[in-house]
């Protein structure tokens, strides 16, 4: 898998996985339909059941697995969260992944209540979501300061009526750390990715010897540590349930 923070604290989840199950690891993931982490994950020798209401998505995905020699680790259903409790693992996934999903769901709450039944007990369930702040931040810089000024005042961090922000809300970390724990979730971690590394423009890498190694220790190093935590472009929460 690749090694940015998110990478390295789910190869640490799954490393205590095949521990605790002598065998290979259960993923679920959840609104990951087009493959972007069930491939890389089923290629670490997990095996993956993606969730996803879009057939276009669970396509891509089944291309993508084709492609990388790991159609029989991955198993694409189509539905959404309230279908987890009839298509995931009989005794619960190790790891349950939202990614890039509650910006979008009608209800947080019960989206996370439902990621949270579907992993087996002393598993985790992870999140990667859009950062509220880091939004308002990228908007100001670019000069498009009324949108920032909205995002910022909005209680969900979101541009209403905005005709290109298909997002119904944003987070901090205050907020999802919050959101984690009323769904019966003990947070062990919240990180941050693309803390710098969305703001170094490639140029930069490409003409400075060293400097895409030293961006990428450097990201590592930020990404648990505010207050550059709380510019990053997406946060990453890690969450454990109850034994």
């Amino acid at each position: 898998m690749r090694s940015d923070a998110v990478y390295r604290v789910l190869e640490s989840e799954l490393a205590e996985a095949r521990r605790r199950r002598d065998g290979t690891p259960e993923v679920l993931d959840v609104g990951g339909g087009s493959g972007v982490w069930a491939v890389p994950l089923a290629s670490a020798g997990c095996a993956v059941t993606v969730v996803d209401p879009s057939p276009n998505a669970l396509a891509t995905l089944q291309r993508r697995a084709a492609d990388a020699g790991v159609a029989e680790r991955i198993r694409a259903l189509q539905g959404d969260t309230e279908a987890l409790e009839v298509v995931g693992p009989p005794d619960g996934a190790d790891l349950v992944l939202g990614h890039g999903l509650l910006e979008f769901v009608d209800d947080v709450p019960a989206s996370l209540r439902a990621l949270t039944a579907a992993a087996a007990p002393g598993g985790a369930v992870s999140v990667l979501v859009v950062n509220r702040y880091a939004a308002v931040l990228q908007r100001a810089l670019a000069g498009r300061v009324s949108e920032a000024l909205r995002l910022f005042r909005d209680v969900d961090g979101r541009l209403e009526g905005s005709a290109g922000d298909t997002l119904q809300r944003r987070f901090d970390s205050d907020v999802l750390e919050h959101v984690l724990r009323e769904a019966g979730l003990t947070v062990e971690t919240v990180r941050g990715q693309g803390v710098l590394s969305d703001l170094v423009p490639g140029s930069v890498l490409e003409s400075t010897a060293g400097a895409a190694d030293a961006l990428a220790e450097l990201e590592i190093a930020a990404a648990a540590r505010s207050p550059l935590r709380e510019v990053a472009t997406r946060l990453h929460a890690l969450g454990r349930v109850p034994s």
